[in-house]
């Protein structure tokens, strides 16, 4: 296996695994409808990342053809200097080799971060989850399919079906060489890598996303952005978990009231801190530590704050590093937000459901790290790569 493929190699795989979704579409729902009808849990979150629908199919094979127009992120130049005795020194960005995506659930990352590894140079290594199996197994045969055709070999794209006792050796002693591990699923699952990998992990964390709404908000906006975080898709990492509302807002109690009975119409259970549950008459969170955590279902925590600095600590204490919105007219209060809270994403006056590789134009992303080495928040076909030193000389010697 060649250690760098042209890029016009890689641009017509690409094209090929596209066309071939569209032409097996059909086929790939069936395929799928096994994997749904043999799930048994009743995990709501994890039974929709699970669903292929032709909306999801749409997405996959935009991701690719996103990733088909990107110039390629190997062989650029960072940074280049001319030292006083005439060596020429370049930096220049350089694949990792092999990429290891670890991921529960989610047919679609198969493709979607299978082709940003495969786009910036790298083999890729798919460990999906157990109840994803058939749909997984379909995908991958189409990769194989599109690259045997661009006569290029199928171990750039390999599928690991392994239960979690072979995982765990594959992670301590792999039995190839792994540059980097990309686990992309719930606390348990990073966890479990973090724990028995034994070369770099880019942790694709929780999400835990707050929302503030300041006293200076405009409430039509603050409404209409808390019940797009919270209900458009309970099953991602960017939905909004936490509402905090500041006690200096006009008629706060009113715009509470309203907060609450409008998620409550979407069907969420919606819980408060002491003072939002005797305002509002919903049940009182039963100890601060619901603060930590990451719902993916149809529930909701609101409390109260009386200061933006106050919503600033709350924040940093116990989000998940992943987005946290400001809706407020005061640019300079927003700005010192953004600034503050210690999140991959901040936003002032939208959703915390943007946080996405391709709504921010980067063509799909390999997973968003809350980590800040060695890339924060989306990782996109860009962000792939690491770097490599060229130096050209004519004989000199130090």
């Amino acid at each position: 296996m060649s250690l760098l493929l042209p890029i016009e190699k890689r641009n017509a795989v690409l094209n090929r695994m596209a066309e071939l979704l569209e032409q097996e579409r059909a086929t790939i729902k069936t395929v799928n409808q096994q994997d749904l009808n043999n799930y048994s849990g009743d995990d709501l979150a994890m039974e929709k990342r699970l669903l292929v629908d032709d909306t999801k199919i749409d997405g996959m094979i935009l991701s690719l053809q996103q990733l088909f127009t990107q110039e390629d992120p190997v062989g650029k130049v960072r940074f280049d200097f001319t030292h006083d005795n005439g060596l020429k020194i370049y930096n220049k960005t350089a694949a990792f080799g092999s990429i290891l995506i670890i991921y529960e659930s989610r047919p679609d990352v198969t493709v979607e971060a299978g082709g940003i590894a495969f786009k910036s140079g790298n083999k890729i290594l798919l460990k999906g989850g157990k109840e994803s199996l058939q749909s997984n197994l379909k995908i991958v045969a189409l990769w194989h399919q599109a690259l045997k055709e661009n006569e290029v070999d199928t171990k750039w794209v390999e599928y690991l079906n392994y239960n979690r006792e072979e995982t765990q050796a594959f992670l301590e002693r792999p039995t190839q060489k792994v540059d980097l591990i990309v686990p992309r699923g719930g606390e348990n699952l990073i966890n479990f890598v973090k724990k028995h990998a034994t070369c770099p992990v880019i942790v694709s964390g929780r999400g835990n996303n707050f929302v503030y709404v300041n006293a200076e908000a405009d409430l039509d906006k603050a409404l209409a952005i808390i019940i797009n975080g919270k209900t458009s898709n309970i099953s991602v990492c960017n939905a909004l978990d936490k509402v905090l509302i500041d006690t200096n807002l006009d008629n706060w109690e009113v715009f509470a009231q309203k907060v609450v009975s409008e998620l409550q119409q979407k069907n969420v259970m919606v819980l408060g801190d002491e003072t939002i549950s005797k305002t509002t008459n919903i049940p009182q969170i039963e100890s601060d530590s619901v603060w930590y955590e990451e719902f993916l279902d149809y529930k909701i925590v609101i409390g109260t704050t009386n200061s933006d600095q106050d919503a600033i600590d709350k924040i940093n204490k116990y989000c998940g590093g992943h987005s946290a919105s400001i809706i407020t007219k005061n640019d300079s209060i927003a700005q010192e937000f953004m600034e503050n809270v210690d999140t991959a994403a901040v936003y002032q006056n939208a959703s915390t459901r943007f946080t996405d590789g391709g709504q921010f134009g980067l063509g799909g992303e390999l997973a968003i790290s809350t980590d800040k080495l060695h890339q924060r928040g989306p990782i996109g076909l860009q962000h792939l790569v690491t770097n490599k030193w060229y130096i050209y000389g004519d004989g000199q010697i130090r």
